[in-house]
């Protein structure tokens, strides 16, 4: 009952900071900029997003075939198809509810494919560690690109940051909670070192155990010229993709590639803050796009529209994986017993 109450209580939360987001970017809107609005969405060229999605869907498949070399080392070697659709129902169990999409990506893979959770678990921490990584890369060489841009907008930033309303500092309360932090950790890994002889937190260390087995599975990836392959490619993939939804919408249609990795730097920040970015994401291409010139509401429509298309492709590829999953592995295992019988007459 309280697992049911704390995952009402985050989706509420999360679907609620969306929906607050998406009134917060139109409630100061005048009736001729709502009417711009629709106009700028009704006159998309949404052929020309099909490209976008095109490419958004290599980069998932990339990240199952990225996936699976991270679970090399760990001796498992699930079939490439498995692990695509285990992939795309992450990203659609995250739309439903916040974070469901991890548990049900190492779940449902752990099922078709006979393999330990906890230590798929620590390849998807491994997954999102390098993630992080590759967006602080890409943070930076989008200020690196746009220097005196970025320049401009980060101090005023830093500022709003290290003062609060008062205009005293926040880093010595930030300290805090982070020595806080160290003092917790420190003494999760006491109590279970100490009372590992009892049986509930000895499998709370088994359990941690195998996260840590799969998280550090990185240093030992034999194909590593593949895995950065993979792993630049996603993110080349993911700033194409960008790029290529500006022609989509005429407003918009001139700019480059430095607002692409602008709005792949921020936008991908996001969506882990609201539900499936619902809210965020419209506000930080609209923000963004105005660092350009461009005005806020065909900011907003370019920002609905690149959420509109990633959400789209997502439900539809994930709903097309969940009733292929179970199909196609009922026939593999059929194929198999069949196989089977077919040595045993022999």
């Amino acid at each position: 009952m309280k697992r049911i109450f704390s995952t009402i209580l985050q989706y509420t939360i999360f679907l609620g900071l969306g929906l607050f987001l998406l009134w917060w970017t139109t409630k100061n809107l005048t009736p001729a900029e709502i009417q711009h609005l629709k106009d700028s969405l009704n006159g998309a060229k949404y052929l020309l997003v099909i490209p976008a999605m095109i490419l958004l869907l290599l980069a998932h498949y990339s990240r199952a075939l990225r996936w699976k070399i991270l679970m090399e080392p760990l001796g498992f070697q699930p079939t490439t198809i498995n692990t695509f659709f285990a992939v795309m129902l992450g990203y659609f169990f995250n739309l439903l509810v916040p974070r469901l999409g991890e548990v049900m990506k190492c779940t449902m893979l752990a099922r078709y494919e006979k393999t330990p959770v906890d230590k798929i678990i620590g390849t998807m921490v491994a997954e999102r560690a390098i993630d992080m990584i590759c967006l602080l890369i890409v943070i930076g060489v989008t200020v690196l690109l746009q220097v005196d841009i970025a320049s401009a907008f980060l101090s005023t930033e830093w500022q709003k940051l290290s003062e609060n309303d008062t205009g005293s500092n926040r880093f010595s309360g930030l300290l805090m909670s982070i020595g806080l932090i160290a003092i917790v950790i420190i003494l999760i890994i006491w109590v279970l070192k100490k009372f590992a002889h009892i049986s509930f937190i000895g499998k709370i260390k088994s359990l941690f155990q195998g996260v840590w087995q799969g998280l550090t599975s990185v240093r030992f990836v034999k194909r590593r010229a593949a895995f950065i392959f993979h792993t630049i490619f996603i993110w080349s993939m993911y700033l194409l993709s960008i790029r290529l939804g500006f022609y989509a919408m005429e407003s918009v249609s001139h700019l480059g590639i430095k607002p692409s990795f602008t709005i792949l730097s921020f936008g991908s920040l996001a969506m882990i803050i609201t539900q499936g970015g619902i809210g965020a994401y419209q506000l930080v291409v609209q923000k963004t796009l105005t660092l350009y010139g461009i005005p806020e509401v065909n900011g907003l429509a370019y920002g609905w529209l690149l959420w509109a298309v990633q959400t789209l492709m997502v439900l539809v590829v994930g709903l097309i994986c969940l009733l292929l999953l179970p199909l196609f592995n009922k026939t593999k295992h059929e194929s198999i017993r069949k196989d089977i019988r077919e040595t045993d007459v022999a």
